[in-house]
């Protein structure tokens, strides 16, 4: 009973995090919702999996996290630099001190 209670608020708070996904006021929100949600969603395959007894469930949640975690830090290199490989390789913009001389 109690695994049950604990998944039906698990959904509630995935559902509290797709809320501020769509409303949320900044990028940064949204990619903190997303994050958000990932966790909960890692929580609950794992409860649903303990609920079916398919201990495998186990593996697919610890790789769904570290999909999470990956994905998170890329999107916010995105947001930070615009680019998602290395940023030593990019060229350098010329600046307007260059430009006149």
């Amino acid at each position: 009973m109690m695994f049950e209670v604990t998944a039906l608020a698990l959904f509630v708070a995935m559902v509290m995090a797709l809320f501020r996904l769509f409303a949320g006021p900044s990028v940064y929100d949204r990619v903190m919702a997303v994050n958000m949600f990932g966790t909960h969603t890692v929580l609950f395959i794992g409860i649903y999996g303990f609920l079916t007894e398919r201990p495998d469930f186990l593996d697919i949640a610890l790789l769904y996290a570290l999909i999470n975690f990956v994905g998170t830090i890329a999107i916010l290199k995105f947001f930070r630099y615009r680019a998602i490989g290395d940023i030593s390789q990019m060229p350098k913009e010329t600046s307007e001190d260059e430009v006149g001389s």
